[in-house]
């Protein structure tokens, strides 16, 4: 946790510039779209499946 707020700490603005510029030459402009809208189907599914454990654990709990 520590190390992570110092590593977050020292990003600047140029360094953010920096970072977004790379990712562009790396991936591309139209393929960036693309990624965001995985990762956020990604985390999305993840959200379901944590509050679809969540309400099974409840259902145990309740079953007890």
């Amino acid at each position: 946790m520590i190390a992570q707020t110092i590593f977050l700490g020292m990003l600047g603005p140029w360094q953010i510039v920096l970072i977004v510029l790379v990712v562009l030459l790396l991936f591309g402009g139209k393929k960036i779209p693309e990624l965001m809208r995985g990762l956020g189907s990604g985390i999305k599914e993840f959200k379901d499946a944590s509050k679809d454990e969540e309400k099974l654990e409840e259902g145990k709990e309740s079953d007890s």
